[in-house]
């Protein structure tokens, strides 16, 4: 009994292992404590599925991708400014900061420049990006009609996995990184997701006064 207990306490502890993931740089405290400004880009975002749906477009999903790209850096952004007198530092406006992309012409480049080419741009210390890779394992109506005919809410229609990296403006190093892994229902919304993650990261944000 005693082993089959272990063992099932051995495999949480690598399931729970697998679905969070912090890195920290040596050099993290060191950094961060000259920073002043940081910009939150774009969370690059890929929808796709178990089963390719039948009407399946893939131009509509690729918007539906870019749409969630700017609900994710939105939402975090109006996370992070309702707890604003919690951090060491400030974040740009992420409208300030589209524009400023937009107006430099690399708002669709992002992937081809470094992280501290971004930030030059932006006139910032560091940025915060991302990426979000959510896999539907089924549609969201069977969703719906698995919930009407078995009860309870929010079931089951896939997965994602939340990236979140902290990179320095002035020579582009990776100072942090978190990773999530978590289950996608019918009723999350973009707000919730990082509402979730957030509280997974609130202990260990860099920019969290002591």
């Amino acid at each position: 009994m005693k082993k089959t207990l272990f063992f099932i306490f051995l495999l949480c502890s690598i399931f729970t292992l697998a679905q969070k993931q912090i890195y920290s740089s040596p050099n993290l405290s060191e950094k961060i404590r000259t920073q002043k400004t940081v910009a939150i880009l774009p969370f690059t975002t890929t929808i796709t599925y178990k089963k390719t749906p039948k009407k399946y477009d893939a131009e509509a999903n690729h918007d539906q991708e870019l749409k969630m790209a700017k609900n994710i850096q939105s939402s975090m952004y109006t996370f992070l400014l309702r707890k604003a007198d919690k951090y060491s530092v400030s974040f740009q406006d992420v409208d300030q900061t589209n524009i400023l992309l937009k107006k430099a012409g690399v708002e669709d480049q992002l992937d081809g420049m470094t992280k501290d080419e971004i930030a030059k741009v932006l006139n910032v210390d560091a940025v915060i990006s991302g990426k979000f890779d959510q896999i539907q394992s089924r549609s969201e109506a069977g969703a719906i009609v698995t919930t009407v005919l078995f009860g309870g809410l929010g079931s089951k229609t896939g997965s994602g996995t939340l990236t979140m990296t902290i990179n320095s403006g002035d020579n582009g190093e990776l100072l942090w990184r978190f990773m999530k892994t978590m289950d996608d229902t019918i009723t999350i919304s973009t707000d919730q997701l990082v509402e979730s993650m957030m509280r997974k990261v609130s202990r260990n944000f860099p920019y969290t006064k002591s």
